[in-house]
């Protein structure tokens, strides 16, 4: 995603967005509520990637607690972050996400859709660009 970010996003020429797609479950759906919780405080982004990437497991407690210490090693407020969790307030955006991505007929993670045209699965940069590049060059017929 960095490569897109830099290549299109930062020129203006893309836009990208995120939405949630919970597929496996409760655990899923408390992950995506966690990291619109670390969205308040401005760090969507460095929790979703300590939340997904290699380092994250199940071995410093149960999965409740290792979403809250994620927020701290961010250097989040876990007051606020710890409420927001607890509140259960972020749960309906997140189920209202992953229906919408469910009526677009997406059905697994990650998923894209590019001026409507999905990509499933994890792809290299180049399959992105090969996309971008043609919808650009739609644009400037």
């Amino acid at each position: 995603m960095r490569q897109i970010d830099e290549a299109y996003v930062q020129r203006g020429l893309v836009r990208f967005g995120y939405r949630h797609l919970v597929v496996l479950g409760p655990n899923s759906q408390r992950a995506a509520e966690a990291s619109e919780c670390a969205a308040e405080q401005g760090a969507f982004w460095a929790y979703h990637d300590l939340l997904y990437g290699p380092q994250t497991g199940g071995s410093r407690g149960g999965f409740n607690d290792n979403l809250k210490q994620i927020a701290a090693d961010l250097g989040l407020d876990t007051t606020v972050f710890n409420a927001c969790l607890d509140s259960g307030k972020t749960a309906a955006l997140v189920r209202t996400e992953t229906s919408r991505g469910q009526s677009l007929g997406v059905r697994g993670t990650p998923a894209f859709l590019i001026n409507g045209q999905p990509l499933a699965g994890a792809q290299p940069f180049e399959v992105f660009q090969q996309i971008i590049e043609a919808e650009i060059g739609a644009i400037d017929q």
